[in-house]
């Protein structure tokens, strides 16, 4: 071949070397740019669902760390892509009712200030006289500030003792009755409406994404299932409320033992008198395993009596969230007592909420802690 069709040849590959490296410059360059554009669009569709979740879960302070902590719990567990994706049977959240779901300090547990309503306010009933006296002595403790006195028998047992006789029926609308009364150092809040909002719209937001909510409390339970009926039961049904348990008999049953007695036509369920579990502290883990039979994977709580069945929970690789009872401007929060908790909270692992930090409102805009006496509610007048 000649030296000339040897110059044409190499001025033909060096024009195809050129060609080939414009074009593949621009694939690559392409390449890059679609890259890019799809790791906007998943950022933006990432942002766009945080935002989303946030807005799903009002009255939480724009900054809460533990919402968000929530939140990005909840997507890994239902994002189907994630490692750590749960199907919708094995989503279980268990609340703690009394101080994380509802109010507590009006001035005391509901539970105890129905108990101090019907022993010392309702004149339809005459309590034993131990019992009224120390009912007596507890409500002055309560309106001076003072330690709960020490008692008998457990509240309790006595606050089982008080309703004996009593049709289930007509307990529930007793209860339904004082939930109409105002709550005890608060404006514009009956106890039936004592419910923490950034809470209660937590509990919505479980619902939506999946999680079978349940409530776990130290209250007796046909009593709180009364006090979520139109407010919290359209995401936690009656059979998903755990609580204390008072005894039970049928009216025509006499001593007989239950399990010797045949239920008659004519039989009504009665509130038989006595207290038969206390569903605090070892004793949630064990209703937990009885009563749900599932691990939960969330937990939440506020006090001592919660920290069982939190460790129950992290041990299996759950999640708990502990409030701390920290806002003495919005609430009767105590900032001692909230320390010392979020300290042993935090050395157990348990991740903690501050009511005052974290939460935009407690109780809604509307209502106002007021200065006076916060047994005043015990009463039970309605406004």
């Amino acid at each position: 071949m000649g030296r000339k069709w040897i110059a044409v040849l190499l001025s033909m590959y060096m024009v195809m070397s050129t060609t080939c490296t414009v074009f593949g410059s621009e694939a690559v360059t392409a390449d890059a740019g679609t890259a890019a554009t799809a790791a906007a669009e998943a950022a933006t569709e990432q942002t766009a669902a945080k935002q989303a979740d946030e807005a799903a879960v009002p009255y939480w302070a724009e900054d809460s760390a533990a919402l968000q902590e929530i939140l990005s719990f909840v997507s890994s567990v239902t994002e189907e892509s994630s490692d750590q994706f749960l199907p919708e049977e094995d989503r279980i959240a268990v609340f703690d009712f009394d101080g994380t779901l509802f109010g507590e300090l009006f001035p005391t547990y509901f539970d105890n200030c129905l108990f101090l309503h019907r022993v010392l306010h309702d004149e339809s009933f005459q309590a034993p006289e131990d019992v009224k006296e120390y009912a007596k002595a507890f409500e002055d403790a309560l309106a001076n500030g003072q330690e709960e006195p020490e008692s008998p028998r457990s509240t309790a047992q006595m606050e089982a003792e008080c309703f004996a006789g009593m049709p289930i029926e007509e307990y529930r609308d007793y209860v339904r009755d004082f939930m109409a009364a105002p709550a005890g150092g608060f404006e514009n809040m009956t106890y039936g409406e004592a419910y923490f909002k950034p809470m209660t719209a937590l509990v919505k937001y479980l619902a939506g994404r999946g999680f079978k909510v349940f409530i776990s409390s130290g209250s007796e339970r046909a009593m709180v299932r009364e006090l979520i009926e139109g407010t919290l039961d359209e995401w936690i049904p009656a059979e998903r409320v755990i609580g204390s348990t008072f005894s039970l008999m049928a009216t025509g049953q006499g001593e007989t033992a239950g399990r010797s007695y045949s239920f008659t036509p004519e039989d009504q369920v009665l509130m038989e008198g006595n207290l038969v579990t206390k569903n605090q502290k070892t004793n949630k883990v064990f209703s937990i395993v009885d009563e749900i039979g599932q691990t939960p994977v969330l937990v939440f709580g506020n006090s001592s009596g919660d920290l069982s069945m939190a460790e129950y929970c992290v041990r299996h690789g759950g999640q708990a969230y502990m409030l701390l009872c920290d806002d003495a401007d919005r609430d009767y929060g105590n900032v001692r007592t909230a320390e010392k908790f979020r300290e042993t909270c935090e050395k157990s692992g348990f991740k903690t909420v501050s009511m005052k930090d974290e939460f935009e409102t407690i109780y809604g805009e509307n209502v106002k802690k007021i200065d006076g006496d916060r047994t005043e509610g015990i009463k039970g007048k309605t406004k």
